[in-house]
């Protein structure tokens, strides 16, 4: 895990604010929002993130049974409040073996979905449109939202995307298979108005897919 803020998109290293730039600057990518050092997953970590959070925190509520919350990412800096959020789940996948979903929730242009999605970003580009079907649906805070297979994607992972409350909803699943629970009315919770429950989320190890 790194210890310092690097870049949303690349993994890069970031320079802060300083005498010749008032935004944090990426070698590669120019001015970005950092992304934050990833936590080990608990309780008290995600509640820090959750009320720091200018985005959605978007968690599947109740979880699929048998999966643990495994940690939290979040790209922004104590000025700004978090940009993006992050949140993985792992858990037995719908056909056997061990299955994990990264839920990403961002602003346009920060590029942490297109990243977890192996994609070069930074938005989804012509992936959502308005003129053909949704490949799957979801409730999103109570509200029915569309979400699009996104082919591009890596072969050991499925990618859906959407939008909610104005912003990118990132649904990435490995292995590719695990998208299955995209189709079996999955309902996700926006984890800033989950108040006391938080305190029941069962969580496991740290999920590695974060630090990718």
């Amino acid at each position: 895990m790194r210890g310092e803020p690097s870049c949303p998109r690349c993994a890069g290293r970031v320079r802060a604010p300083g005498l010749f730039s008032d935004t944090w600057q990426c070698d590669r990518h120019g001015a970005v929002h950092p992304m934050q050092p990833v936590l080990p997953p608990s309780v008290e970590a995600l509640g820090v993130a959750v009320a720091r959070s200018q985005v959605p925190v978007w968690m599947p509520w109740p979880l699929p049974v048998g999966w643990l919350y495994t940690g939290i990412a979040h790209v922004g800096d104590d000025l700004s409040g978090a940009r993006a959020t992050a949140v993985a789940c792992s858990g037995p996948a719908p056909l056997g073996g061990f299955g994990e979903l990264v839920l990403v929730a961002e602003e346009l242009g920060v590029g942490l979905g297109a990243r977890y999605a192996g994609m070069a970003g930074p938005d989804p580009g012509e992936s959502v449109t308005l003129y053909k079907p949704a490949d799957a649906k979801l409730l999103a805070a109570g509200r029915p939202t569309p979400m699009f297979h996104v082919p591009q994607a890596p072969a050991d992972r499925a990618v859906f995307v959407g939008e909610a409350r104005g912003l990118w909803l990132w649904a990435v699943a490995w292995p590719e298979q695990s998208a299955l629970v995209m189709y079996d009315e999955l309902v996700l919770t926006d984890l800033r108005e989950a108040g006391a429950e938080l305190d029941l989320l069962p969580c496991g190890a740290l999920s590695p897919r974060l630090l990718g």
